[in-house]
């Protein structure tokens, strides 16, 4: 969430900024200035007469002590008006400030300067490509062809179980998928993160927090009865422990990762590339979040970059990097690298992972804050990454390392799997 202070005086360059997502904000900029300037209003109204009041209590006391009951008994009439009119004053100013709050969760983040102009994803800049893609045999197979050959993912029986994008996991596909988990962990925690579990259902002061409500409402499975949400990433969870904390400075920077299921209801989605595992309602990732003092987000970012950049390396996938255009970049975002892998089979790239600084905007939500070296509270900078959602890594491992005898199982991930073919 933007902060208030930073609207009101930058209005300008808020529009500005905003029109780069392609949004013109100018009426919710404007409508913003204006509740805040009657919220303020109304507050400083509002502090006056509870001064007054709290004057006039004293100088009742004062009378009573010295006897001078009737003039207390005046002032005691001033004080019966003057709390009516607190009570009232005390009510709009509830009724501004959420409105006001309303108002200020439909702007999204602002983009940093870098982020190219863009409207749709075709217009991202490719700023790093890495690996060669592999040449495959004739009559090489898409993954969701490989899994029926070699009875490793049953899209139908998840169907029967659930519905279309829940699969099931049978055996080596299974175990691969555990050995995708295990591993990308181990690289987090060997590069400082701390493995957290976590719930895979928040409330909603959590999905506010992170900024998943308002703006992701209709893709999140949502259960009524109790009001908890599944988890779209485990980003929300994780990042949901800093809610309402103070950190110290020199507790910065604090690293995390966690593995959780993801939960997509993907409305909408349909057509020949989200076939298979390119687009799934339940799928597994592991995640890297990152809370950050202001002047140093911007490295940390690079950082996580080139965490990633590592796995994908020793998984000896061909990759590429974007940078998110305006138009592409999620609602929380102040800027997005997408990494994808090329499928040899399916002939196009797939996204693998967002990292992404957030800047102020969720921990503004969240009111995460660090104590600065004058002792003075300051929002702190959010990061977060995947690291990876195994869909599409494993779909690239399928479709990449296919032979005519089997699937050769990446070197790195040996290992883990207690194998080193599917076949």
């Amino acid at each position: 969430m933007l902060q208030i202070a930073f609207i009101r005086e930058n209005q300008e360059k808020v529009i500005t900024a905003l029109a780069k997502r392609n949004i013109d904000a100018t009426s919710v900029v404007e409508e913003v200035v204006q509740l805040d300037e009657k919220r303020r209003a109304t507050q400083v109204e509002l502090d006056g007469i509870l001064s007054e009041s709290n004057k006039l209590s004293k100088d009742i006391g004062e009378l009573m002590k010295a006897g001078e009951k009737a003039k207390a008994a005046i002032l005691k009439e001033k004080t019966v008006v003057l709390k009516e009119k607190s009570k009232k004053l005390a009510e709009t100013a509830d009724v501004l400030a959420a409105a006001l709050l309303e108002k200020l969760y439909t702007l999204p983040n602002l983009p940093a300067d870098i982020v190219p102009d863009g409207k749709t994803p075709e217009e991202n800049l490719n700023v790093f490509e890495e690996g060669e893609i592999p040449v495959l045999h004739e009559g090489a197979q898409p993954h969701w062809e490989l899994v029926k050959k070699y009875d490793i993912i049953d899209f139908e029986l998840g169907v029967k179980i659930t519905g279309a994008g829940f699969p099931v996991y049978k055996g080596k596909g299974a175990r691969l998928q555990r050995a995708l988990i295990n591993y990308f962990l181990d690289k987090n925690t060997a590069a400082g993160y701390n493995e957290v579990q976590v719930p895979h259902m928040v409330n909603e002061a959590s999905a506010y927090g992170t900024g998943q409500l308002p703006d992701k409402e209709g893709q999140m499975y949502h259960d009524k009865t109790d009001d908890l949400y599944l988890i779209p990433t485990a980003e929300v969870p994780v990042t949901n422990l800093f809610r309402d904390v103070i950190l110290n400075e020199n507790e910065l920077p604090v690293l995390t990762t966690a593995y959780t299921p993801c939960f997509r209801r993907e409305a909408g989605s349909y057509g020949a590339h989200v076939r298979g595992l390119n687009r799934l309602h339940q799928f597994d990732k592991v995640e890297i979040v990152r809370v950050e003092h202001p002047d140093k987000s911007y490295e940390a970012l690079d950082e996580m970059v080139e965490h990633v950049k590592n796995i994908l390396r020793e998984l000896k996938l061909p990759y590429r990097i974007l940078r998110l255009c305006g138009g592409d970049m999620g609602f929380t975002a102040a800027l997005t690298y997408d990494f994808e892998v090329f499928s040899t089979a399916q002939d196009r790239w797939l996204e693998i992972s967002s990292v992404s600084n957030f800047e102020t905007f969720q921990a503004n939500r969240l009111k995460l804050r660090f104590k600065d070296k004058d002792g003075k509270n300051q929002l702190a900078h959010t990061l977060n990454g995947s690291s990876l959602a195994l869909p599409r890594v494993l779909a690239g491992i399928l479709e990449n390392y296919q032979t005519p005898e089997g699937i050769v199982i990446p070197e790195v991930l040996r290992p883990y799997c207690g194998f080193d073919s599917i076949n």
